[in-house]
């Protein structure tokens, strides 16, 4: 046991010999933890906006305006046997006329034009909620090809565009930031094991007068694993720790954003995983990096 405190004592004293080149390789580590930390939160982030959007996306069906009412409620009563239709609201051309007015109401060129106008342009309309997002391209397919006749439009293609693109974007970011993280991951493995390479060449003198005292192998390598372990927990802690910060800055600003979503009510509920992934990604690098300098440089 004493033996092991020691290994732990020359570990930190090693790492703060050579402050600068373990704090470069600590700063690394942050940034590559941050960028993994920013993709989790996006991540989250993403499924909940496009979650919102779906929540919000229906397909409404527009009628032409010799479509009888009669005609659009037996459009209506074969929709209602689909599996995945939620619910179906029948707007009638007044009906659609009256909200018009009402959402415009303090628009005068809007109104004054609408009673230029003389008659309703406006068109009956079915909307139609999917208790499921992937139903909605069957009930448009549907719509389309057996009321082509009675249907001026149905507005799905749109909105299933937007969703897409988001999709796309999104999905773009994630694939960018995993690769530049990877790529800032590998440059701090190199960096700490250089920084461990560099103090088995500072202290080889005395690791020789080790040697010739009998000191045991795993008590001449640990120092350098426990260097490489504490620049992966400080790292891992202090990206914790300014996330927590920033999140608690940014949350007001994002929940108005995004409508009542709350991401340090998220990152602080699920403090415990988000460390527990950052440690150990920060200390799996430092003991790697170490471990390959001390089998690489370190013979004993």
């Amino acid at each position: 046991m004493i033996t092991f405190f020691r290994i732990i004592r020359t570990g930190i004293v090693g790492f703060w010999r050579n402050i600068w080149l373990s704090l470069a390789t600590v700063l690394i580590l942050i940034v590559s933890l941050s960028i993994l930390t920013s993709l989790i939160i996006l991540n989250v982030v993403s499924d909940y906006v496009v979650a919102d959007i779906r929540s919000r996306v229906d397909v409404s069906a527009y009628f032409k305006p010799d479509a009888s009412e009669s005609s659009i409620m037996e459009i209506k009563a074969d929709l209602e046997r689909f599996d995945n239709v939620a619910s179906i609201e029948y707007v009638s051309r007044d009906e659609a006329l009256s909200r018009f007015k009402e959402e415009h109401a303090d628009n005068e060129v809007i109104i004054q034009s609408l009673d230029e106008i003389g008659n309703n342009p406006l068109e009956a309309s079915l909307n139609i909620k999917a208790s499921e997002a992937s139903a909605y391209k069957a009930i448009a397919n549907f719509i389309e090809s057996k009321y082509s006749e009675l249907v001026d439009k149905v507005n799905y293609r749109e909105t299933a565009s937007l969703i897409d693109r988001l999709f796309s974007v999104t999905e773009t970011v994630r694939r960018a930031g995993l690769a530049a993280s990877g790529i800032l991951l590998f440059v701090a493995f190199l960096v700490a094991f250089n920084t461990v390479r560099l103090a088995i060449f500072s202290m080889r003198d005395e690791i020789s007068v080790m040697r010739l005292v009998g000191a045991s192998n795993f008590f001449i390598r640990g120092p350098f694993l426990v260097e490489g372990i504490l620049g992966g927990l400080l790292a891992s802690t202090a990206t914790f720790a300014i996330f927590l910060g920033l999140t608690f800055v940014l949350s007001p600003p994002v929940t108005r954003f995004l409508s009542g979503y709350d991401i340090f009510a998220y990152y602080y509920g699920h403090a415990l995983q988000i460390f527990m992934l950052q440690l150990a990604v920060g200390v799996i690098v430092g003991m790697a990096s170490s471990t390959i300098a001390i089998r690489r440089y370190l013979r004993v």
